[in-house]
């Protein structure tokens, strides 16, 4: 069935949760590390070695200014929250990722589950879109961890943007027709009640489960529509930008629509430890476009489309990476990994957008006032998509563990 596997992975979660504001998150991960001083905390009267290349703009919030790369997410930023006061210890990518999309610190005893992998796992499966996609590759420190393979995602790999881009494993063989699939079914449920017959002892049989929700998915026309991008008009397609990042991001919304629960979009390349301006500016060999404006275009249209549809007060929008850049530019012309001071923005789901939460230093080197931690973040996610962090969640030998543990509510984002 080709969904098979992939949706055998999951288990049953620990019920339904309370209808909140939140029923869908959309995580736009900048893989690598975006540089804060040249997207939502620049610092026009720091010496040039630290300001670098790129100047503030106004935005539609009097006293908030972003790059001037950012033109377009400026007119939304009244529906965004900016985190300016970041911080953390672990400027490694594996280490500072783990902590960031699962609120603790990487240990060798535990792995623990990300936050797309618990959102699954608790997921009561009502629907048959699957509750965790992840277009692309998503980072490694989004998985189950001590889950096992529970709240495994669903990737989507290859490119949105191209023409012939079509999602894999969504649509039977073309030899396969409905009756045939129907008897096939049939026969799974005549051996499923002829294993129940002889083992009571077993509370369900998740495989069976697994298939009847792989069925579902691909006998679902709404389902295998919500992947199809060319149901969007060319107008939509474009505002998003033509690119693979704006694509995703419109398959994003298009699933979450469709009643996915989390979605992880995955940005590479901001790891810009050398030629800052051409990457971030103009792209990889300069002349093109940058990770910035493709950024700009794609998140804009995010969070605007969202609104004009209704669905941004019911979907969380994450835009981070693992840590910030250096204060100062290096002889590369680029800034080297930071996670004393970095940013974060947030928008939908409950959060009060339109305002700044803390503040770095005059160098952007450490929070001067407001420190949040990755653990707070998460907490603060958690709870406005309806998870409580003080909840247990098991291990595979049945050891307890809190969803979070040392993170506190981030209140001043919660409208």
């Amino acid at each position: 069935m080709g969904l098979q596997d992939w949706l055998g992975c999951r288990s049953t979660g620990a019920g339904s949760i309370e209808p909140v504001r939140a029923r869908s998150c959309i995580l736009i991960w900048l893989d690598g590390g975006p540089s804060h001083l040249e997207t939502f905390d620049l610092k026009p009267d720091a010496p040039a070695e630290v300001r670098g290349p790129f100047q503030p703009i106004r935005t539609n919030v009097p006293g908030i200014l972003i790059s001037e790369y950012l033109p377009e997410t400026a007119k939304v930023m009244d529906k965004i929250a900016i985190i300016r006061s970041m911080t953390s210890t672990l400027g490694e990518h594996n280490f500072a990722s783990h902590y960031l999309l699962t609120g603790y610190k990487p240990t060798p005893a535990l792995v623990y589950p990300g936050m797309p992998a618990v959102v699954s796992h608790l997921d009561d499966g009502s629907t048959a879109m699957p509750s965790n996609v992840a277009l692309d590759r998503p980072n490694a420190m989004a998985g189950s961890g001590y889950l096992g393979s529970s709240g495994a995602p669903f990737v989507v790999s290859g490119d949105p943007s191209r023409s012939d881009f079509r999602v894999q494993d969504l649509s039977p063989a073309a030899d396969l027709a409905q009756h045939r699939q129907a008897r096939r079914r049939r026969l799974r449920d005549a051996v499923d009640d002829f294993v129940r017959g002889q083992d009571q002892a077993r509370p369900s049989n998740q495989n069976a489960s697994a298939f009847d929700q792989a069925y579902d998915l691909i006998a679902s026309a709404e389902a295998r529509q919500a992947f199809d991008l060319d149901q969007e008009p060319a107008t939509i397609r474009a505002r998003y930008g033509a690119y693979t990042l704006g694509q995703s991001c419109l398959m994003a919304r298009r699933l979450v629509e469709a009643g996915t629960k989390f979605v992880t979009v995955t940005d590479r390349g901001w790891d810009t430890h050398e030629q800052l301006f051409t990457r971030l500016k103009e792209g990889y060999t300069g002349g093109s476009v940058g990770k910035i404006p493709k950024l700009d275009t794609a998140y804009s249209a995010l969070v605007a489309d969202l609104a004009e549809r209704g669905l941004l007060d019911t979907t969380l929008v994450i835009l981070m990476g693992e840590f910030g850049r250096t204060p100062k530019l290096n002889p590369s012309g680029g800034r080297d990994h930071w996670p004393r001071a970095f940013s974060v923005a947030l928008a939908g789901g409950g959060i009060q957008g339109g305002q700044v939460i803390g503040r770095s230093d005059s160098h952007g080197e450490q929070p001067a006032d407001r420190p949040v931690t990755p653990a707070d973040l998460v907490r603060t996610i958690y709870n406005q998509i309806g998870i409580d962090g003080d909840h247990e969640l098991r291990t595979s030998d049945g050891r307890p563990v809190q969803i979070n543990r040392d993170g506190r509510l981030i209140h001043e984002l919660i409208s």
